[in-house]
């Protein structure tokens, strides 16, 4: 495969469109476009699905991660044959990560990596049963996960558990039946998991953001599952003493990349002090 036709493919999945792409490289629309054909020639499949934003096909997603890690390669293969970073932009890093987790202890992670060389921050939110979809399609180099099987091609390390408890403001609750439970969105299943009661039907409110969402507890529209850390002030816990710990885990590409090297450190060095 072309080098140039393949970081044009990335650039386009990245940037959402042919035309960002075309502004992100530096060339027309046209020069994106043919390159995007002679690369789906050469495969001999569509390899872009032209919707806005733009998104691989299933034939795509394999080339998605293949282009992230030679553009990740590349840029460190220059800084090193330099002896410096490269001064000519950043390498991008996009990371997947469970809300609570991005809330609590994963920025400071980030912040704490070294100036040189210079990175920006991809980060995509999703819940942690399903994160590493995110690294199965190429979309993300590293994930926060619930999950311990390695996806093809990925790393898998335990980073801790994080621990969650059942609260609601003060004379909320008074059954798990008629109080409505708080969810951030359809995928969350930590407050099904709690109650441990297929049979129970709950009215259900869904507030999608972490903020928001211990927001909404505090506020008493219902009683939802709290980070630890984050249970302050007058909250009660619905059932004392009882509480739910989430196994985390941190994939990654398994390439050899001092970004990922250096992501991975500062990440399990901020999971040691924030989780159990």
């Amino acid at each position: 495969m072309d080098a140039q036709q393949l970081a044009t493919f990335e650039a386009v999945i990245t940037e959402g469109s042919f035309d960002a792409a075309a502004r992100a490289l530096h060339v027309t629309p046209s020069a994106v476009s043919q390159r995007i054909k002679a690369l789906e020639q050469a495969v001999g499949q569509v390899l872009v699905r032209r919707t806005k934003p733009a998104e691989p096909t299933e034939a795509g997603q394999a080339l998605v991660r293949l282009s992230g890690q030679i553009a990740l390669l590349e840029r460190e293969a220059l800084d090193a044959a330099r002896g410096a970073p490269t001064g000519g932009g950043r390498t991008r890093i996009s990371v997947v990560v469970n809300a609570d987790s991005l809330l609590t202890w994963f920025l400071p992670a980030l912040a704490a990596l070294p100036a040189e060389p210079a990175l920006s921050f991809d980060i995509h939110q999703d819940d942690q049963d399903h994160t590493a979809d995110l690294l199965r399609s190429g979309t993300a180099m590293a994930a926060v996960t619930a999950q311990d099987v390695a996806v093809q091609g990925c790393r898998v390390e335990p980073l801790g558990s994080m621990r969650y408890r059942a609260v609601a403001a003060p004379g909320v609750f008074t059954d798990f039946a008629t109080t409505p439970m708080i969810l951030l969105n359809r995928k969350d299943r930590l407050q099904h998991r709690f109650m441990n009661d297929p049979a129970v039907t709950p009215p259900i409110h869904y507030v999608p953001a972490s903020a928001a969402f211990e927001q909404a507890v505090r506020l008493g529209l219902g009683w939802g599952m709290l980070p630890e850390p984050t249970v302050t002030g007058d909250l009660v816990e619905i059932v004392p003493g009882r509480h739910l710990d989430v196994p985390l885990y941190w994939q990654y590409w398994r390439m050899e990349s001092t970004v990922l090297a250096a992501l991975t450190s500062a990440v399990k060095q901020a999971a040691r002090t924030a989780l159990r």
